[in-house]
């Protein structure tokens, strides 16, 4: 007798409870192996791991610089949950970060001066709109002509990126500093600090209120049900009468309105002038959350709060055992490897075959 294995579909789909206890399974094979990596470099990956926690959660300032980066990933969690969850693979969230920071930088620098009741809930619109506008191409795209969106998001990632560039390098260029960066946004556009000494500031509040909608959106609406009807059987969504034209372009502006709200954030309550390193891969970290926290609004939140403990905790890190800062964007991808391999899992499985020897 030959022993062999086969992939065969889930008959019987997992629970929910198993599911989680999948993605906890991912997240722990990519810290297992990143230990491999760190072993061969000399430091104890215990004390390693210890320094990320304690960097991210053990002071009051530690811990607010980890809500900091938590804001732009949530946001950008959220964007890409949404587009995912009504089957539009929007890889694009990068991009229309920036087109969002962009399109609020001219309300900030335009309306200079103006009284915050009305310059902020402008350039949070404003960003909201560069975003939609990034992702609404693409959307037409896909919904008339069916051309993949996942080439076109990721291509305008760059397009949006050097557009960028070649105005803060060229007509916006700072006129005092003369740095690659615009002139500052007007003082009244500034979000409010809400922790005093330190970095974070209102936009937190808003990030988590983006997140509340999406929940409600995903729990408790008939619009919820038509968008996980489109991204399981865009087909049968079809038959069942749903304007899945209309639907796929609204999913997909919303979804980059969101990540655009990110940009407009990031500006004005951390760097308060357009530069070109305004996102940290903030887009591209935004599809790892949205996977690992399998689309779901909690779980979402939940991803968005851990990876931005490893981005947050590993600067840490590196000043007291001298590891690499990259560590960080290592274990973001091994993250994102096992929740590909979990997902799979989760509507297959291995089973053994017998079979005779020919």
């Amino acid at each position: 007798m030959k022993l062999r294995y086969r992939i065969v579909r889930r008959i019987t789909p997992l629970t929910t409870y198993e599911i989680i206890a999948l993605m906890i399974g991912a997240v722990i094979s990519s810290m297992i192996m990143a230990t491999i990596l760190i072993l061969p470099l000399g430091v104890n990956p215990l004390e390693a791991y210890f320094q990320i926690f304690r960097g991210a959660w053990g002071t009051r300032l530690a811990l607010s610089e980890t809500f900091v980066r938590f804001t732009p990933l949530l946001l950008c969690g959220v964007a890409v949950a949404l587009a995912f969850l009504g089957g539009f693979w929007n890889i694009g969230a990068e991009g229309q970060l920036y087109m969002g920071a962009l399109f609020a930088t001219y309300f900030g620098i335009t309306f200079y001066g103006a009284p915050p009741y009305v310059i902020i809930p402008l350039m949070i619109v404003s960003g909201f709109l560069g975003g939609s506008l990034a992702a609404f191409v693409p959307a037409i795209l896909k919904s008339k002509y069916g051309v993949d969106e996942v080439v076109t998001t990721l291509l305008l990632n760059w397009i949006i990126f050097y557009i960028v560039q070649a105005i803060i390098y060229g007509p916006w260029r700072n006129p005092v500093s003369a740095w690659p960066e615009t002139q500052a946004i007007s003082e009244t556009a500034e979000l409010p600090t809400i922790l005093p000494g330190t970095r974070l500031h209102a936009g937190v509040l808003i990030a988590l209120s983006i997140a509340g909608i999406y929940l409600l959106i995903y729990m408790k609406s008939y619009w919820g049900f038509e968008i996980r009807l489109m991204g399981i059987n865009p087909r049968a969504a079809y038959i069942q009468g749903l304007d899945t034209v209309r639907n796929m372009v609204l999913i997909a502006t919303i979804s980059g309105g969101i990540a655009g709200i990110a940009g407009a954030i990031e500006l004005m309550g951390i760097h308060f002038h357009l530069r070109e390193g305004i996102s940290y891969g903030y887009g591209y970290t935004g599809i790892i959350i949205a996977m690992l926290g399998l689309l779901h609004p909690v779980g979402v939140v939940l991803a968005a709060f851990f990876m931005s403990t490893i981005e947050t905790g590993t600067l840490a890190m590196h000043r007291t055992t001298g590891l690499p800062y990259p560590l960080a964007l290592i274990i973001e991808g091994l993250i994102l490897i096992f929740v590909l391999i979990a997902i799979f899992l989760k509507d297959y499985r291995i089973e053994r075959v017998m079979e005779g020897e020919k």
